[in-house]
């Protein structure tokens, strides 16, 4: 793919949107407005950028023989071809192994660099070493809270990629002797609340008279 031809269809075709906005029977505003429009004046030039090296971590099973990684991630976090078949283990950068660390520790961190540098995977694994080191405890192990739901439906596609061949998750409810994981949006979080029973004071003291011993 010529990603150039690309953007000048793209521009071509807003363009063409642009102009149907709009009808300038000035001839001396017509003359102004024209060239501007041919010139780019509403969209930028192409940028070009070269994509940052980021700095390696240490290996999965340098991770796990140190005792910083459970065993199980070894199986979890591999790259897959597409018929979903392991084509290799997934190396960490530094700032998803520090990230690791210091969620270990019981920190707080924040990570900030740039776009397809792994932020995901710097909370992800952590989160998914804890379900492993502690598979028998109830309850609900790990939040992860994004402003979008394009954001939260992209998170949880990334969780996919690396926990849909585990046997020890699923994305289905009630699947038995997995841990379960999934998203919920605003939409389904009203829709359990408007379903929830209303208790109000005669219901506490109704339950407390028939709990009295």
């Amino acid at each position: 793919m010529d990603v150039f031809d690309l953007r000048r269809r793209v521009i071509d075709d807003y363009a063409s949107y642009v102009r149907s906005f709009f009808a300038i029977r000035d001839e001396r505003i017509r003359a102004h407005v024209d060239p501007e429009l041919e010139g780019g004046r509403l969209w930028p030039e192409p940028l070009l950028q070269v994509s940052p090296a980021f700095e390696a971590g240490e290996s999965l099973d340098q991770l796990i023989a140190a005792g910083e990684l459970h065993p199980g991630c070894r199986d979890i976090f591999m790259h897959r071809g597409p018929d979903g078949v392991p084509t290799g283990p997934v190396r960490l950068h530094r700032h998803q192994v520090e990230g690791l660390r210091a969620a270990r520790r019981g920190a707080s961190y924040v990570l900030t660099t740039g776009t397809g540098s792994g932020k995901s995977l710097a909370y992800i694994v952590p989160i998914v070493d804890h379900v492993l080191r502690a598979p028998r405890t109830p309850g609900i192990k790990a939040i992860v809270v994004y402003p979008m739901n394009a954001l939260a439906n992209s998170q949880l596609g990334e969780l996919k990629k690396y926990l849909a061949g585990s046997r020890r998750a699923s994305c289905a409810r009630g699947a038995p002797r997995r841990t379960h994981y999934g998203r919920r949006g605003l939409a389904e979080v009203g829709r359990s609340r408007r379903a929830r029973p209303k208790w109000g004071p005669q219901h506490i003291r109704s339950l407390g008279a028939r709990n009295r011993p």
